[in-house]
């Protein structure tokens, strides 16, 4: 029982020590002495270090460029991965048998517009990095690029525009001047 009322005591003697040296502190000590009363400061000081700003902490997580050829060798890795899971897809799979039955080229041309357009499509809802969309549109480019056919004359038709194109001449083939005053020899 001694025990326990010389801890009793022992505490409460450590406790008004302390609530008495709280009041020991005279009232005029300036705790932040850079501050002036007069002028509040609008902001408070920072309490840690400065921290980076929320685009640099981005770039710091972007991964490292190897180079130009590591880059696009990763780039077509992608694509590949992108390739092998679109191809089985049944929409995809029709679409392209349906374009090889066409019956004539313009209409297999047409055809494989609407494919690739599907095809890319699905490629791009898969693609995960801009730098792999930007590469699919290019492949998509070239592949309907391929399908026009710049050398051909289309027919004038109201789906490219209100007037029809106006038809070249062809230039006659001129004679040299020499075969022109040459006479035939028979033998």
């Amino acid at each position: 029982m001694k025990k326990y009322g010389l801890i009793f005591s022992s505490a409460l003697l450590i406790a008004a020590l302390m609530m008495h040296a709280q009041e020991a502190a005279p009232p005029s000590v300036d705790l932040f002495p850079e501050q002036e009363e007069e002028e509040p400061s609008p902001t408070p000081p920072p309490n840690g270090p400065e921290l980076p700003e929320l685009k640099q902490l981005d770039d710091s997580f972007k991964p490292k460029s190897l180079g130009k050829d590591a880059d696009e060798l990763q780039v077509h890795a992608l694509w590949r991965q992108l390739k092998n899971r679109t191809v089985n897809d049944p929409d995809v799979q029709a679409a392209k048998k349906y374009a090889q039955t066409a019956r004539t080229d313009l209409e297999k041309r047409k055809r494989l517009r609407s494919y690739y357009e599907l095809y890319y499509q699905r490629m791009s809802a898969l693609a995960t990095t801009p730098e792999l969309k930007v590469a699919l549109q290019a492949l998509k480019d070239v592949h309907q690029g391929i399908l026009a056919q710049p050398r051909v004359r289309p027919s004038p038709t109201p789906e490219f525009s209100g007037t029809p194109s106006p038809t070249p001449t062809s230039t006659p083939f001129k004679k040299k001047a020499k075969e022109k005053h040459k006479k035939k020899v028979h033998k």
